[in-house]
């Protein structure tokens, strides 16, 4: 057990150990840390439905008809009629043929990547896709190709180079976010779409952190740029905007047929538990019955945006109701989040190899059961807890990329709509490409440096594996002669 005290002892050295806080009562805006009252500005539980009268009594209800466990999987008798109501409204929701539940977000993706690629496929992924997609890239034993964050072209270019065989073998299979966890970022889904149709690609899109939070109605980033029907599945998840537990897949009957047959998880784990699906068809029925608490998220994420604007955190007044606030070092980004709770606000620092080394950050969620004061106050006492420690605001902040694109947008006035209703406003004279991409790799090839020197000091791994990802030059932007020399893939 030595090994395992050593390694203990060096994450704690390196600021990278991780322990579990205890939260009592519902995950409301406010909750009980360790005893502690605070402000909750960290939870998934975006449209505050996980505590909702409706949703407990239905997962009450439920526990006393259904029982409290479905007993097998789905494929022996863990299919219960309450799976099969919940199905049915998912898919109408997501206007798709057909809809399958799993057990969790995590177990879908791993699922339905292994179903889709194997030996003698290629896959497509983005860099910074959530951790659920790289292991089911892993699993698959496909050849994995990590294409740079966002970035069609460099999409575009790996889907010329890699798989599509000549003797008409080996799939390929586009894999991405729709909302990234980490940076509240958006993918550019029309885009890779329109490349998947190009080169006989499918797509897998995870709308996990879009369900319920964007979109129309709240049907996510797929609906909202129109794609509906273009991409082949869609993964979403019951347990961050509908409060409960689980997740589910919307695609084709066929494709639905298949997965059936072919995820392992779905196909060797228990269903998930009556309470958790009947928690799940409330909150659903909740979010087409009032639409608003959407507009409310937005609303209330444009507020604390501005706030610690405000503040004089590098936070766009526009974006996601995701806000990440980037501090760099690991100990310094725990010792603000301990500082910010000190002082009522609970914002859980994220640290590798969530994040990549030295992009350690304050992961901030707005939720539509915030009030503005709260969100206001909440960014009062993350800019104290930020000064105190000598920290400058300015220097903390949004991905600098999602930065740049925010100087096109404008910022909304004070007395402006108490909801996302705006229209989109795009400046007249917008920077060049060539413009963006060198200022870009400037500032990033540098920041590209100093987390390659602060990985090879904490010897910690990036999202996606070091030795397929040089960490050197993987923020910069696409350079042909440099991938030619070194394609990130997997063995």
């Amino acid at each position: 057990m030595r090994d395992i005290e050593e390694r203990l002892e060096e994450l704690e050295r390196l600021g990278l150990e991780r322990r579990l806080r205890l939260i009592s009562g519902p995950q409301g805006p406010t909750v009980l840390l360790d005893g502690k009252p605070v402000l909750l500005l960290c939870s998934n539980n975006y449209l505050g439905l996980a505590d909702h009268p409706r949703v407990r009594q239905a997962a009450a209800e439920a526990a006393m008809r259904w029982g409290v466990g479905a007993g097998a999987s789905r494929l022996v008798s863990g299919t219960m009629t309450i799976h099969r109501r919940l199905e049915e409204r998912l898919a109408a929701f997501e206007k798709s043929e057909a809809c399958l539940l799993f057990g969790s977000g995590y177990l879908a993706n791993v699922g339905v990547i292994d179903a889709l690629a194997g030996t003698g496929d290629t896959i497509f992924s983005d860099e910074l896709n959530h951790a659920s997609i790289v292991d089911g890239c892993r699993l698959s034993r496909a050849e994995v190709v990590v294409y740079r964050h966002a970035d069609v072209e460099h999409l575009d270019w790996s889907l010329r180079r890699h798989g599509g065989r000549r003797d008409g073998r080996g799939g390929r299979l586009i894999v991405t976010d729709s909302v990234f966890s980490m940076d509240g970022e958006i993918a550019p889904l029309e885009e890779i779409v329109e490349l998947a149709h190009a080169h006989g690609a499918r797509t897998v899109v995870d709308e996990a952190h879009a369900t319920g939070a964007i979109g129309p109605e709240g049907r996510g980033a797929i609906a909202e740029a129109e794609l509906e029907g273009e991409v082949d599945v869609v993964v979403g998840t019951l347990g961050k905007a509908l409060g409960s537990y689980g997740a589910y897949v919307c695609a084709d009957t066929e494709m639905v047929r298949y997965l059936i047959n072919t995820a392992r998880p779905l196909i060797f784990s228990t269903a998930p538990p009556p309470p958790a699906v009947a928690a799940a068809l409330a909150a659903l029925e909740l979010l087409r019955e009032r639409p608003h608490r959407v507009e409310r998220l937005a609303s209330n994420a444009r507020v604390l945006r501005r706030a610690l604007a405000g503040e004089g955190f590098s936070v766009p007044e526009n974006g996601m109701h995701i806000v990440p606030l980037i501090v760099g070092e690991e100990r310094m980004a725990m010792s603000l989040c301990q500082q910010a709770i000190e002082r009522g606000v609970f914002a859980q620092a994220i640290r590798p190899p969530t994040v990549a080394a030295g992009t350690s950050r304050l992961r901030l969620t707005a939720m539509a059961s915030h009030t503005a004061e709260e969100l206001r106050m909440a960014a009062r006492v993350l800019g104290d807890a930020a000064r105190t420690m000598g920290l400058d605001p300015a220097a903390i902040g949004a991905p600098l990329v999602e930065r740049r694109a925010a100087e096109l947008e404008p910022a909304v006035p004070d007395g402006g709509p108490s909801y996302a209703d705006e229209e989109p406003f795009f400046p007249d004279v917008e920077p060049s490409t060539a413009e963006l991409e060198r200022d870009v790799a400037n500032a990033e090839v540098s920041a590209g440096r100093e987390r390659l020197a602060s990985a090879a000091r904490s010897r910690t791994r990036v999202p996606f594996d070091a030795e397929y990802v040089d960490l050197a030059t993987a923020s910069a932007p696409f350079d042909i002669e440099r991938e030619s020399a070194a394609v990130p893939r997997a063995a």
